[in-house]
Formats: C-alpha cells, structure tokens, sequence
C-alpha cells in the first residue's frame, strides 16, 4: 500500500525517535539541512495548505545513515508511537530562531513532548460548571485515560462515582479508605468520598481551552 503524507512523515518521526533523535538530528545524521524534516516544512502555502514531500534523495540518505531498510522505514509508518509536537521552554521562545515569519517552528533546540496515544480506554468530557474555575472553565473538553490509574496526590482526575456522578477534582489526599477531593474554585469546599462510593478514578491527560 503507497504511502500517504501523513504516514510518510509519521514514519520519517517514528525513525528519529527508533533512533533517539529529534527530527532535525535525524536530517543532519544524513547530511541534510537541519530543517529538512521541521514541521513547518511539510506544508507549502495554499488554502489549503498544500502537502510536501521528502525527496527521494533524502529518504535514501536517511535509511543510509541510520541502516534502516526499506520495509522497516515502512512499518514505521504504521506504528502505534504517541504523536509529539515540538517543545520549547518560554524564555527560549522569546529568543530568535525558533520561528519562522508564519508563527511554525523552525530551527534547532527544540525537544519534544507527547500527545495522548489514541486507545479504547481514551474519552473526552466537556467541563460543567466552576468548581475548577478558573484551571478549567464551563465549555473545556479534558481528554481522560481510564488506564490512568496510578493516581497521587495533586493530580487532577475525573472520579466517576458508584451513585453516577462524574466528577473534575484534584486529589487533596488519598488513603485505602478514603479520597478527599479539592476544588480550584475556593467558593467550593473539599469533598470526601469514601473509595467504595468510587466507581473508577482516572488522570485527566490534557486539556482543550
């Protein structure tokens, strides 16, 4: 099966990380521009935007330089590795280099962090009310992995209750009897449940605002 934009440089990702490499070190390992692979490389302007292609040159310098075969480079496009977005410190951001005229990363010294892997025990919840105001707001969607479930003090979860009420908290404390969960919002005070009135806790993972 060919190979589509978004699997090509998936695999292209998958290969730096198989490597332990950013994408930019991925393409200077090959003898390439350091901004070969950036993301803002992989889109040319349009409306829409319109998709880029890595050479053949380069894939062949790549497979070239990290022994990988043909095959191998193609499973890669398939694999099930978490998706990253470039990760950059804010008094980085504020130097030169980092981004071009668009706003989009470019340039070296970026690392990067991980986005929720897609997986059945994964769900989005829309925020109700203000409990957790003003950290999250009435209209935010958290994404929730109920495989999440090594669970400390001050994280942030959603508690699904055994008389179905689903709760956004954080964790104030936690026993083998009990959970005390607290509200961002001080209007709202600590709520204690004990852990058989708890149907499942989970870690909130990300959220959109």
């Amino acid at each position: 099966m060919p190979l589509s934009h978004a699997k090509l440089w998936k695999a292209l990702d998958n290969l730096a990380r198989r490597e332990g490499l950013s994408p930019s070190a991925l393409a200077r390992r090959a003898g390439l521009d350091a901004t070969a692979f950036n993301p803002s490389k992989r889109f040319g302007p349009g409306d829409p935007p319109r998709p880029r292609w890595p050479s053949t040159e380069s894939l062949t310098a790549v497979l070239a330089a990290t022994g990988a075969s043909l095959a191998q480079f193609a499973a890669l496009a398939e694999d099930d590795a978490p998706a990253v977005i470039p990760l950059l410190g804010l008094a980085q951001a504020g130097q030169d280099g980092f981004f071009d005229d668009a706003g989009l990363p470019v340039g070296e010294g970026w690392e990067q962090t991980a986005l929720p892997r897609l997986s059945d025990t994964l769900f989005s919840l829309r925020i109700n009310g203000d409990s957790m105001a003003p950290l999250y707001r009435a209209g935010d969607q958290v994404i929730v992995d109920r495989a999440a479930t090594d669970i400390r003090r001050g994280d942030r979860v959603v508690v699904r209750t055994t008389s179905g009420e689903t709760l956004a908290k954080e964790i104030a404390s936690l026993t083998a009897r009990q959970v005390v969960l607290a509200s961002i919002n001080p209007d709202y005070p600590p709520r204690t449940l004990a852990r058989a009135d708890i149907a499942w806790m989970a870690r909130i993972q990300w959220v959109s605002q």
